[in-house]
Protein backbone atom coordinates (compact mmCIF):
# COMPACT_ATOMS: atom_id res chain seq x y z
CA UNK A 1 0.00 0.00 0.00
CA UNK A 2 1.13 3.13 -0.87
CA UNK A 3 -1.10 6.04 -0.68
CA UNK A 4 -1.42 7.79 2.66
CA UNK A 5 -1.47 5.83 5.85
CA UNK A 6 -0.79 8.45 8.70
CA UNK A 7 -4.46 7.50 9.83
CA UNK A 8 -5.84 3.99 9.55
CA UNK A 9 -7.65 2.49 6.97
CA UNK A 10 -11.07 2.78 8.75
CA UNK A 11 -10.94 6.28 9.49
CA UNK A 12 -9.88 6.84 6.00
CA UNK A 13 -13.36 5.53 5.22
CA UNK A 14 -14.78 7.67 7.84
CA UNK A 15 -13.13 10.79 6.77
CA UNK A 16 -14.06 9.97 3.16
CA UNK A 17 -17.83 9.73 3.91
CA UNK A 18 -17.72 12.93 5.74
CA UNK A 19 -15.88 13.98 2.68
CA UNK A 20 -18.67 12.70 0.26
CA UNK A 21 -21.60 15.05 2.21
CA UNK A 22 -19.67 17.85 -0.32
CA UNK A 23 -21.64 16.61 -3.39
CA UNK A 24 -24.53 18.16 -1.97
CA UNK A 25 -22.83 21.18 -3.25
CA UNK A 26 -22.65 20.26 -6.78
CA UNK A 27 -26.32 19.04 -6.51
CA UNK A 28 -27.32 22.13 -5.24
CA UNK A 29 -25.87 24.09 -7.66
CA UNK A 30 -26.85 22.48 -10.34
CA UNK A 31 -30.80 23.25 -9.20
CA UNK A 32 -30.35 26.73 -7.78
CA UNK A 33 -28.53 30.06 -8.75
CA UNK A 34 -24.98 31.13 -8.04
CA UNK A 35 -26.27 34.01 -5.73
CA UNK A 36 -28.33 31.90 -3.96
CA UNK A 37 -25.53 28.96 -3.56
CA UNK A 38 -22.59 31.06 -2.32
CA UNK A 39 -25.19 33.17 -0.33
CA UNK A 40 -25.00 29.53 1.84
CA UNK A 41 -21.22 28.35 0.76
CA UNK A 42 -19.41 31.99 2.07
CA UNK A 43 -20.98 32.32 5.53
CA UNK A 44 -20.01 28.42 5.69
CA UNK A 45 -16.72 28.60 4.52
CA UNK A 46 -15.95 31.75 7.13
CA UNK A 47 -17.59 29.54 10.12
CA UNK A 48 -14.91 26.87 8.87
CA UNK A 49 -12.04 28.87 8.50
CA UNK A 50 -12.51 31.26 11.86
CA UNK A 51 -12.68 27.81 13.87
CA UNK A 52 -9.26 26.82 12.35
CA UNK A 53 -8.02 29.71 13.48
CA UNK A 54 -9.65 29.87 16.87
CA UNK A 55 -7.82 26.00 17.28
CA UNK A 56 -5.14 27.00 16.68
CA UNK A 57 -4.76 30.18 19.32
CA UNK A 58 -7.37 29.04 22.05
CA UNK A 59 -6.66 25.40 23.77
CA UNK A 60 -10.65 24.81 24.80
CA UNK A 61 -11.32 24.87 20.81
CA UNK A 62 -8.24 22.82 19.64
CA UNK A 63 -9.65 20.33 22.33
CA UNK A 64 -12.80 20.19 21.31
CA UNK A 65 -12.17 19.84 17.58
CA UNK A 66 -9.70 17.11 18.34
CA UNK A 67 -12.21 14.82 20.76
CA UNK A 68 -14.87 15.24 17.96
CA UNK A 69 -12.36 15.10 14.97
CA UNK A 70 -8.98 14.09 16.11
CA UNK A 71 -9.22 10.36 14.60
CA UNK A 72 -9.66 11.75 11.51
CA UNK A 73 -7.36 14.45 11.64
CA UNK A 74 -3.92 13.85 9.60
CA UNK A 75 -0.82 14.80 10.92
CA UNK A 76 -0.72 17.91 9.44
CA UNK A 77 -3.49 19.13 10.50
CA UNK A 78 -2.73 18.13 14.55
CA UNK A 79 0.64 19.75 14.03
CA UNK A 80 1.42 23.26 15.66
CA UNK A 81 2.22 25.41 12.53
CA UNK A 82 -1.24 26.93 11.61
CA UNK A 83 -3.02 25.03 8.49
CA UNK A 84 -6.87 24.83 6.98
CA UNK A 85 -8.23 21.39 7.44
CA UNK A 86 -9.98 19.68 4.99
CA UNK A 87 -13.31 20.84 5.51
CA UNK A 88 -12.36 24.46 5.03
CA UNK A 89 -10.45 23.77 1.69
CA UNK A 90 -13.30 21.86 0.15
CA UNK A 91 -15.24 25.21 1.02
CA UNK A 92 -12.84 27.59 0.04
CA UNK A 93 -12.75 25.40 -3.32
CA UNK A 94 -16.18 25.28 -3.76
CA UNK A 95 -16.92 28.72 -3.32
CA UNK A 96 -13.72 29.69 -5.63
CA UNK A 97 -15.10 27.54 -8.15
CA UNK A 98 -18.28 28.82 -8.36
CA UNK A 99 -16.91 32.17 -8.60
CA UNK A 100 -14.30 31.30 -11.32
CA UNK A 101 -15.70 29.09 -13.48
CA UNK A 102 -18.92 28.75 -15.37
CA UNK A 103 -21.28 26.75 -14.74
CA UNK A 104 -21.16 23.27 -16.05
CA UNK A 105 -17.60 23.26 -15.07
CA UNK A 106 -17.97 24.48 -11.71
CA UNK A 107 -20.05 21.34 -11.58
CA UNK A 108 -17.98 19.25 -13.15
CA UNK A 109 -15.16 19.83 -11.65
CA UNK A 110 -15.70 20.03 -8.14
CA UNK A 111 -17.94 16.51 -8.24
CA UNK A 112 -15.00 14.90 -9.64
CA UNK A 113 -12.89 16.40 -6.78
CA UNK A 114 -15.23 14.92 -4.36
CA UNK A 115 -15.83 11.42 -6.21
CA UNK A 116 -12.56 11.04 -7.90
CA UNK A 117 -10.68 11.88 -4.66
CA UNK A 118 -12.40 9.75 -2.58
CA UNK A 119 -12.38 6.55 -5.26
CA UNK A 120 -8.08 6.92 -5.20
CA UNK A 121 -8.07 6.94 -1.76
CA UNK A 122 -9.55 4.44 -0.87
CA UNK A 123 -8.85 2.15 -3.74
CA UNK A 124 -5.35 3.72 -3.59
CA UNK A 125 -4.63 2.69 0.26
CA UNK A 126 -6.31 -1.14 -0.66
CA UNK A 127 -4.69 -2.02 -3.49
CA UNK A 128 -1.86 0.77 -4.28
CA UNK A 129 2.07 -1.39 -4.92
CA UNK A 130 2.98 0.92 -7.80
CA UNK A 131 4.12 4.06 -7.07
CA UNK A 132 3.15 6.72 -9.55
CA UNK A 133 4.35 10.19 -8.26
CA UNK A 134 3.24 10.73 -4.99
CA UNK A 135 0.28 8.43 -4.70
CA UNK A 136 -0.23 4.93 -6.46
CA UNK A 137 -0.71 3.89 -9.90
CA UNK A 138 -4.07 2.04 -8.76
CA UNK A 139 -5.12 4.94 -6.73
CA UNK A 140 -4.46 7.59 -9.89
CA UNK A 141 -6.33 4.89 -12.32
CA UNK A 142 -9.27 4.68 -10.10
CA UNK A 143 -9.25 8.62 -10.46
CA UNK A 144 -9.42 8.53 -14.13
CA UNK A 145 -12.13 6.26 -14.36
CA UNK A 146 -14.49 7.77 -11.88
CA UNK A 147 -13.89 11.16 -13.21
CA UNK A 148 -14.74 9.91 -17.05
CA UNK A 149 -17.95 8.21 -15.45
CA UNK A 150 -18.93 11.71 -13.68
CA UNK A 151 -18.29 13.74 -17.24
CA UNK A 152 -20.58 11.20 -18.98
CA UNK A 153 -23.03 11.82 -16.63
CA UNK A 154 -23.42 15.07 -16.79
CA UNK A 155 -22.97 15.64 -19.83
CA UNK A 156 -25.28 13.57 -20.43
CA UNK A 157 -27.81 15.03 -17.64
CA UNK A 158 -27.35 18.59 -19.13
CA UNK A 159 -27.40 17.62 -23.08
CA UNK A 160 -23.67 18.63 -23.76
CA UNK A 161 -22.36 18.48 -27.34
CA UNK A 162 -19.85 16.13 -28.29
CA UNK A 163 -16.54 18.21 -27.09
CA UNK A 164 -17.22 18.80 -23.31
CA UNK A 165 -17.09 14.72 -23.11
CA UNK A 166 -14.00 14.71 -25.22
CA UNK A 167 -11.78 17.97 -23.12
CA UNK A 168 -13.53 15.93 -19.81
CA UNK A 169 -11.21 12.72 -20.47
CA UNK A 170 -8.36 15.05 -21.02
CA UNK A 171 -9.02 16.81 -18.08
CA UNK A 172 -9.73 13.95 -16.05
CA UNK A 173 -5.94 12.84 -17.05
CA UNK A 174 -4.87 16.20 -15.75
CA UNK A 175 -6.69 15.95 -12.76
CA UNK A 176 -5.65 12.46 -11.54
CA UNK A 177 -1.76 13.67 -12.27
CA UNK A 178 -2.32 16.96 -9.91
CA UNK A 179 -4.14 15.08 -7.74
CA UNK A 180 -1.05 12.38 -7.43
CA UNK A 181 1.65 14.83 -7.81
CA UNK A 182 -0.15 16.84 -4.57
CA UNK A 183 2.67 16.35 -2.20
CA UNK A 184 5.32 17.78 -4.62
CA UNK A 185 3.04 20.74 -5.41
CA UNK A 186 2.48 21.81 -1.98
CA UNK A 187 -0.71 22.84 -2.68
CA UNK A 188 -3.81 21.68 -1.06
CA UNK A 189 -5.50 18.97 -3.64
CA UNK A 190 -9.08 20.32 -2.69
CA UNK A 191 -7.99 23.33 -5.04
CA UNK A 192 -5.96 22.04 -7.18
CA UNK A 193 -8.10 19.19 -8.66
CA UNK A 194 -10.82 21.32 -9.09
CA UNK A 195 -8.70 24.53 -10.82
CA UNK A 196 -6.74 22.60 -12.78
CA UNK A 197 -9.82 20.32 -14.28
CA UNK A 198 -11.87 23.88 -14.33
CA UNK A 199 -9.03 24.88 -16.33
CA UNK A 200 -9.08 21.98 -19.04
CA UNK A 201 -12.78 22.21 -19.32
CA UNK A 202 -12.60 26.33 -19.87
CA UNK A 203 -9.71 25.99 -22.47
CA UNK A 204 -11.86 23.16 -24.27
CA UNK A 205 -15.07 25.11 -23.88
CA UNK A 206 -13.77 28.80 -25.11
CA UNK A 207 -11.64 26.48 -28.41
CA UNK A 208 -14.88 24.42 -29.20
CA UNK A 209 -17.29 27.94 -29.41
CA UNK A 210 -14.75 28.65 -31.99
CA UNK A 211 -15.84 25.94 -33.86
CA UNK A 212 -19.82 25.97 -32.75
CA UNK A 213 -19.45 23.34 -30.39
CA UNK A 214 -18.85 25.05 -27.16
CA UNK A 215 -20.51 24.00 -23.95
CA UNK A 216 -19.64 26.81 -21.65
CA UNK A 217 -23.67 28.03 -21.44
CA UNK A 218 -24.58 24.64 -20.81
CA UNK A 219 -26.73 24.46 -16.98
Amino acid sequence: MLENNEISYNSEILRKLIHLCSLSIPVFYSIFSKEITLKILVPLMFIFVISDILARFFKPVKKFIYLVFGAILRKHEKGEKFVLNGASWVLISAVGTILIFPKIIAISSFSILIISDISAALYGRKYGKHSFLDKSFEGSSAFVLTAIIAIFFIGYMSSAPWTFYFTGIIASFIGAIVEAASIRLQVDDNMSIPLSIGSVLWIGGLIAAYFNNGYLSVL
